[in-house]
């Protein structure tokens, strides 16, 4: 066993948590019921990692780790930063690919890519077909503690990935188009730290209800009950905006982004400042929105009147599923420029 294998081993140790490294080698059916029991797990983890690796072998428990790795961040997929792509132009027989086809050639495609490169394969509860990716190249090994997370779904042309580098995505982005029988890869410009939120709103996969009847005013306080004009006023308004919410964001449970990113290249306007509103370049700059839930928050701002109206700058989030988004001048002709949302492009730095 070289030191080299040896110091990896304590290192993936060090970085696991312990109920999750007992509830793993319970679940393993390599180490006997008395092996099991002879483990301590209120020891320090270098004692752990000694007394492993004196009743199995190294390689066993580093596949062991890798394959605990995987089912912690499919537990636990809320981590990180997520990504989402979408596959393009699908051949005639993409929606007939199965799992073992697809595993098949996907590893075997990262290996001629790839020289040294480390791949385990599970599929989720969910159907979802979950892939660690430990990246190396030609001179050095898989570097196990920074690897790709990739989640896709069989038969569809979603694909969501985390911890990836601009140089490891064109490899990932060949496996993949072969291997699901597509011709491209494309950005879908949405991110977020909540896979499932951005998977959700992605798929649409969550209650998107937008009702024709709204509830009228309530009367909660009794004053306004003696003046029926005023009452029959406020009644309107709040209806009003209740279906200017639901119109934008539906009525259902919203996926829970964080975030929302517009990227401006437009003409600057406005008499206070000469020095800009004379420049022929574009102003730029990147206004970025947060929130522990932001489809709510902007449906509550919207229902509560905080805002009077809700821009297709907000409503095109949940309409395309996306969250990165440029929005740029647009000419009519001799008309004065109007700003536009257009298809968004991502920037280098977001690869």
């Amino acid at each position: 066993m070289g030191d080299a294998t040896k110091r990896l081993l304590q290192r993936l140790i060090r970085r696991t948590r312990i109920q999750m490294l007992k509830t793993t080698l319970e679940k393993w059916d390599r180490l006997t019921l008395a092996q099991r029991q002879s483990m301590v797990f209120i020891q320090s983890k270098s004692a752990i990692t000694e007394k492993l690796l004196s009743i199995c072998e190294v390689l066993m428990l580093l596949v062991l780790l890798w394959f605990h790795c995987l089912l912690d961040v499919m537990d636990n997929p809320n981590q990180g930063m997520w990504y989402a792509f979408r596959l393009m132009d699908p051949e005639d027989d993409a929606h007939s690919v199965e799992l073992m086809q697809f595993k098949e050639q996907f590893k075997s495609l990262l290996h001629e890519l790839v020289r040294h490169v480390s791949v385990k394969i599970k599929k989720h509860a969910d159907e979802a077909i979950w892939i660690r990716i430990a990246w190396g190249d030609g001179f050095s090994q898989p570097n196990h503690l920074k690897p790709t997370y990739v989640v896709h779904y069989l038969q569809t042309p979603f694909v969501f990935v985390t911890s990836i580098t601009s140089k490891q995505k064109p490899l990932l982005s060949q496996a993949l188009t072969v291997s699901t029988r597509h011709q491209d890869l494309k950005n879908a410009n949405l991110s977020g730290r909540k896979l499932t939120a951005i998977r959700d709103l992605l798929m649409q996969q969550y209650p998107q209800v937008f009702p024709t009847n709204f509830p009228g005013h309530t009367a909660e306080n009794n004053q306004m009950e003696s003046n029926p004009r005023r009452v029959k006023e406020q009644a309107g308004l709040e209806a009003d905006r209740l279906r200017m919410a639901h119109k934008a964001f539906g009525d259902g449970m919203l996926p829970e982004l964080e975030s929302a990113v517009y990227e401006l290249e437009t003409k600057f306007n406005g008499h206070a400042n000469g020095t800009m509103t004379d420049r022929e370049q574009p102003f730029r700059c990147v206004v970025k929105f947060t929130s522990t839930n932001l489809l709510e928050s902007l449906r509550q701002c919207a229902s509560s009147g905080i805002v009077s109206t809700v821009t297709p700058l907000f409503s095109s989030i949940p309409r395309s599923g996306k969250n990165y988004f440029v929005i740029t001048n647009k000419s009519h002709g001799s008309s004065s420029k109007t700003s536009n949302i257009t298809e968004p492009q991502i920037l280098d730095s977001k690869d």
